[in-house]
């Protein structure tokens, strides 16, 4: 009889599943590829914005045989809440030059646009060579101020999504998948 591997149960603080580990890894794959594609042997430099994008930052690079230089932007725009109270603040900086090189932003999900109109207005001031950002979902419904994504992985409905270094008040990002946050969960910050 054929071992059939069976589905890992759903997080209870979860509604639905939303995209499987299975699935995020083949989108990664092919993004992998499109970078290549985009970049060829040439080197670039990744600007991670963390605490979200560090999963899909590494397994991004892992995905990549380009020499890849990598700094870090760390931001705060949605604290313990599920709506960013829509003013994002740079909490740490870049530490490299990025001065006539080529790089590509990497953030975990396009909201409001807020953050990545922050983030590459900076980074334009630096004169890079070239600038683009790929983000893993897109939420285009929620976006404040216009901007687009030149690599996006999935994009997704207007839903509080969690796992895969997705948050809740810092927890969750551990989760292989990426979920919906069941409502009564979002609306408390008491926790068992």
């Amino acid at each position: 009889m054929p071992n059939r591997k069976r589905p890992a149960p759903i997080h209870p603080d979860l509604e639905s599943i939303m995209f499987t580990e299975a699935e995020i890894k083949e989108r990664v794959r092919t993004l992998g590829t499109e970078l290549r594609n985009t970049y060829g042997a040439g080197e670039f430099t990744m600007i991670s914005i963390i605490n979200g994008a560090v999963m899909f930052t590494a397994d991004l690079m892992r995905e990549i045989d380009n020499p890849v230089r990598l700094d870090c932007v760390r931001i705060s725009s949605y604290g313990d809440r599920t709506m960013s109270d829509g003013a994002p603040q740079i909490v740490s900086s870049l530490t490299i030059d990025i001065a006539d090189r080529h790089v590509l932003v990497i953030d975990d999900i396009l909201d409001t646009g807020r953050t990545l109109t922050l983030i590459t207005g900076l980074i334009r001031k630096l004169k890079p060579a070239s600038l683009r950002v790929c983000v893993l979902l897109d939420k285009e419904e929620r976006r404040q101020v216009p901007f687009k994504a030149d690599f996006v992985g999935f994009r997704i409905p207007n839903k509080f999504v969690v796992g895969y270094g997705l948050d809740f008040a810092e927890r969750y990002r551990n989760l292989p998948c990426i979920g919906v946050l069941k409502t009564q969960i979002q609306g408390t910050l008491e926790w068992a």
